[in-house]
């Protein structure tokens, strides 16, 4: 199953950080199995990325350009050569979910509960917003 995933940031000028298309592995049922499944779709691209590499890295005018949409222009390299644990990382990204660090919307609507009932179609587009945490001093 293929959805668009979009992730913003208030705080941002741009208008996403990131706009995919992500392919799940299974249909989930509920909220925590979506986001289960986004994990394990993040720490397998990132495995691959450490696993891959290129003699001599380029970019094309196109990737350079989407790059620079997102804020940043890189090659992609990952320097860090440890693999990541899936299981720390679901647990952070549920965690943080239930800190209220980041909202999900599927076709417009907040999805608040973990465990409710979900129905997600082919090609759905889902919307992460990671949230700001304010720090600062009284003018």
């Amino acid at each position: 199953m293929n959805i668009q995933v979009t992730v913003k940031s208030p705080s941002r000028r741009r208008s996403s950080l990131m706009n995919q298309t992500i392919a799940l592995a299974g249909e989930p049922a509920t909220l925590q199995e979506l986001l289960t499944m986004l994990v394990q779709s993040s720490v397998h691209a990132f495995i691959e990325r450490q696993n891959t590499g290129s003699i001599l890295p380029y970019l094309t005018e196109q990737e350079v350009q989407q790059s620079a949409e997102t804020g940043k222009v890189g090659f992609g390299h990952v320097e860090d050569t440890r693999k990541p644990d899936e299981q720390k990382a679901i647990d952070a990204a549920l965690l943080a979910f239930q800190d209220g660090l980041y909202r999900v919307f599927l076709r417009d609507e907040e999805l608040t509960e973990l465990n409710a009932p979900l129905s997600l179609q082919e090609n759905d587009t889902l919307v992460l917003i990671r949230l700001t945490m304010l720090a600062g001093r009284l003018w």
